[in-house]
C-alpha cells in the first residue's frame, strides 16, 4: 500500500520530469531568440512547450489525457477571465493618464496604428473610427488568434502542473510556486528584449505571480483549463496590443508602461492580493 510520503515523493517526481522537459525543449528555442533572426519566429513555438511537456510526461506516467481538465467548465467563469484582465489592463493605463506618465495618443498616433492594422482603403475614417474599429478587432478578433498560442502554455502550466502542485502545496503554495517557474521560465526573453534587466526582472516576476494567484483560483473553480487560456489571451492583448498604441511616452517615465512596467506591477498585484483573499475564503 502507497503511504502518503510515498505518494507526495511521486508527486514531485513527475512534478521534476516535467520541469525538466520543459527545459529541454524550450533551451534551443531560447537559445534561437537570443542569437538568431528574426527572433519573434520561435516564439509561438516555445509556447507550445509546456503543453507537449505536459503530454509527454502523461506518456511516460501511463495517464491519459483526458486528465488535462478539457471539460469547457460553467460560462461565468470563461466571462470574468475574460473581463479580469481587460480591466486590470485598463485601470492600468488609466492611471498613467491621470498621474501624466503618459498621455492619450493623438491624431497622428492613431492614423499610424490605422495603417499598421490594415484599417485604410474601406473608406474614410477618423481616428476616432480607427480607435473604435481597432478596440473591437482586437480584443475579438486578435483575442481569438492568441488563444491558438496560450492554449500551449495553459495545457502545461494550469492543465497539468499546478494541479500536480494542488497534491502537494495549499493554494497559496501552487499560486507562488507555479508563478515563480513560469516567470522564471520567460528569463532569456526578458534579457533579451529589457532595457533595464533588474527593473524588469522585479515588475514581470511581480505580475507572473500576481497573475499566478487570479488564473489558478479559476482554474480551480471551474475545474477547466479554458479560463485559464482566454484570461492569458485576453491579458496580453489588452496590455500589448491595445493600449499601449493609445498612449504617448513621457521622457523619462517609460519604466512606468508596458507589461513589465511599474504601474502594471502595482495593479496586478492589487488583483492578485484579491483573489488570494477570495480563495482562501472559498476553502480552495
Amino acid at each position: 500500500m502507497t503511504t502518503p510520503k510515498e505518494s507526495k515523493k511521486e508527486t514531485w517526481i513527475t512534478i521534476f520530469i516535467f520541469l525538466g522537459l520543459v527545459i529541454a525543449l524550450t533551451s534551443p528555442l531560447h537559445y534561437a531568440i537570443v542569437n538568431l533572426y528574426p527572433s519573434r519566429i520561435y516564439v509561438g513555438a516555445i509556447m507550445w512547450c509546456p503543453a507537449i511537456a505536459a503530454i509527454i510526461t502523461l506518456k511516460l506516467k501511463g495517464r491519459k489525457m483526458s486528465s488535462l481538465h478539457w471539460n469547457w467548465g460553467k460560462w461565468k467563469y470563461i466571462r470574468w477571465s475574460y473581463f479580469i484582465p481587460a480591466l486590470y489592463g485598463i485601470i492600468t493605463y488609466l492611471l498613467i493618464w491621470i498621474f501624466e506618465l503618459g498621455s492619450l495618443a493623438d491624431e497622428n498616433t492613431i492614423t499610424e496604428w490605422g495603417k499598421e492594422l490594415g484599417l485604410f482603403g474601406i473608406g474614410t475614417l477618423n481616428p476616432t473610427s480607427i480607435t473604435i474599429i481597432a478596440i473591437i478587432l482586437l480584443s475579438t478578433v486578435e483575442v481569438i488568434r492568441a488563444s491558438a498560442t496560450t492554449l500551449g502554455e495553459e495545457i502545461g502550466w494550469r492543465g497539468f502542473f499546478i494541479y500536480e502542485l494542488r497534491k502537494v502545496l495549499s493554494f497559496s503554495g501552487v499560486s507562488v510556486f507555479s508563478g515563480i517557474i513560469w516567470a522564471a521560465w520567460h528569463w532569456p526573453l526578458l534579457v533579451y528584449y529589457s532595457n533595464n534587466v533588474l527593473l524588469e526582472f522585479i515588475t514581470f516576476f511581480t505580475v507572473i505571480i500576481s497573475m499566478s494567484f487570479i488564473m489558478t483560483y479559476y482554474t480551480f473553480k471551474s475545474k477547466s483549463l479554458w479560463p485559464a487560456v482566454i484570461f492569458h489571451a485576453v491579458s496580453n492583448v489588452y496590455i500589448q496590443k491595445i493600449m499601449p498604441p493609445l498612449t504617448l511616452k513621457v521622457e523619462g517615465t517609460e519604466h512606468w508602461l508596458g507589461e513589465n512596467g511599474i504601474m502594471f506591477a502595482i495593479v496586478t498585484s492589487a488583483f492578485g492580493i484579491y483573489f488570494w483573499g477570495k480563495a482562501i475564503k472559498n476553502n480552495l
